[in-house]
């Protein structure tokens, strides 16, 4: 989509066009008109070559008032290179996101790209953790209801905390290689701290969704057997007995048939 400049020039030079194109057929028709009414004398023909000679010249004079009325208007400005591409991105992710499976993908390249962004750093092994603690987690929310819906709440907060400390901790030791030698011990106590609290966090992300998972096998376990597996087995029995039953009758000798006539 262009933006307001681009939509300004584009609507000048449409009407530019038509107002040219209206003004050569109002000649071209008050020309003919001209022509042919005292050729012929006065007559029905002649009254729609007028009529249309007329509105041609009516129409091609609103488009050169409306042209000259755009024209006076000052152009928008030109927007900012990153402005127009952060518009162009935003308009992109907008019509991937209205795909069936757009807001899957999105997803996906968001992570691969939060992975890549981390790589050679310390915080890429923890981060790679949550990422998969945080995908197995997002398979069991929909049954995690009831009194584990708070925990799946918690969980979400704590996943963005802990992403966004990941990032600090590489921003941190990108610095720290490029500080020099007299400025590293501050930076790299800084680095330590936040490297234990995200090794810490992600642990502790990993253990929740183990207990998550651990609620619902809980929830899921029957206390008796499966009525359906009752059913089967309660027809499984009769079946035996029906067989045994048949069994018996073969054995028993050949069946007494009613005397015919």
């Amino acid at each position: 989509m262009a933006d307001e400049r681009t939509r300004y020039f584009r609507r000048l030079d449409r009407l530019r066009r038509s107002a040219r194109r209206w003004s050569v057929l109002a000649g071209g028709l008050g020309g003919a008109a001209a022509v042919l009414t005292p050729y012929a004398g006065l007559g029905l023909p002649d009254a729609a070559w007028a009529g249309a000679a007329g509105s041609a010249v009516a129409l091609a004079a609103w488009r050169w008032i409306d042209l000259r009325a755009l024209a006076a208007r000052p152009a928008p400005p030109a927007l900012d290179p990153a402005e127009a591409a952060a518009r162009s991105r935003a308009r992109l992710v907008a019509a991937v996101e209205r795909l069936p499976v757009g807001h899957g993908v999105l997803a996906e390249v968001r992570r691969v790209r939060s992975r890549v962004a981390l790589r050679g750093t310390s915080a890429g092994a923890p981060w790679a953790r949550l990422d998969r603690a945080a995908l197995t987690l997002a398979g069991m929310a929909p049954r995690l209801t009831g009194l584990a819906e708070p925990a799946v709440l918690e969980a979400a907060a704590a996943d963005r905390s802990l992403r966004e400390l990941a990032a600090r901790v590489a921003s941190v030791e990108r610095a720290l290689r490029l500080a020099p030698a007299d400025a590293r011990p501050p930076l790299a106590e800084a680095h330590g701290a936040l490297a234990a609290q995200l090794e810490s966090g992600v642990a502790a992300y990993e253990r929740l969704v183990v207990a998550a998972a651990g609620y619902l096998a809980e929830d899921a376990r029957p206390q008796a057997a499966h009525p359906a597996a009752d059913r089967l087995t309660e027809a499984t029995d009769l079946l035996h007995g029906v067989a045994s039953a048949l069994a018996e009758l073969r054995t028993a000798g050949t069946p007494l048939r009613a005397p015919t006539r």
